[in-house]
């Protein structure tokens, strides 16, 4: 059902397209203009509160990584020093 819809809307939009032909580039852009705030209107933003999460679940993350990272280098260096010494 879906991809009929989008069949349409290809459909329609090849349809505007050959009809613009003869208008001009600002017209064309207006048109794009209002297509897209269409589309922005169909978003659906998250609320604070799950930005407020996720943020908080990738900052946590980065610490985690990066504390891990830093170990294996530390021991990765220690090794190395050692068999080169």
């Amino acid at each position: 059902m879906a991809q009929k819809t989008q069949r349409e809307a290809e459909k329609s939009t090849a349809l505007k397209v050959d009809e613009r032909k003869g208008e001009s580039k600002l017209a064309e852009f207006r048109d794009y203009l209002g297509e897209s705030r269409a589309e922005l209107r169909k978003v659906v933003w998250p609320t604070r509160k799950e930005v407020r999460t996720t943020c908080v679940a990738v900052l946590i993350l980065v610490f985690v990584m990066s504390l891990f990272l830093g170990l294996v280098d530390f021991g990765l260096s220690r090794l190395v020093a050692f068999i080169l010494s």
